[in-house]
């Protein structure tokens, strides 16, 4: 039978630990973090110095949420895969494959949302 976890203020604050390490984990090891985190504080400069609406800031949070989210799955799916599979399998390449192209649409689905949001402000 699995172990149950009881509710406390103090496991929910380590489970907070370990989230936040994992998001130093993959901003010290993934180049396209590094990308990401760029990409954010761009659209974070530029959203503050446009002075977007508030419904803007929500659909770029959206955007932005959306590429962290499929990142951190992408890094985890590869951690595990090699962890388990740490010689070159073709299925194991493919699943790695697939996350990364997850990515990639969730990063083109913010791009595209970054226009919509951006072009009303840059028209003027």
């Amino acid at each position: 039978m699995p172990k149950r976890h009881q509710f406390t203020l103090r496991a929910r604050l380590i489970s907070f630990v370990h989230a936040a390490a994992g998001l130093l984990f993959m901003l010290r090891t993934q180049p396209s973090a590094w990308i990401h985190a760029a990409a954010t504080v761009a659209v974070i400069v530029a959203a503050l110095s446009l002075d977007v609406t508030r419904s803007d800031w929500c659909w770029l949070i959206a955007a932005i949420g959306l590429v962290w989210s499929a990142e951190g799955i992408n890094t985890a799916l590869e951690q595990l895969a090699d962890a388990v599979h740490p010689d070159e399998h073709p299925l194991v390449g493919q699943a790695k494959d697939a996350a990364a192209g997850a990515v990639l649409a969730a990063a083109v689905t913010a791009a595209v949302i970054g226009i919509i949001v951006f072009w009303p402000y840059v028209l003027g």
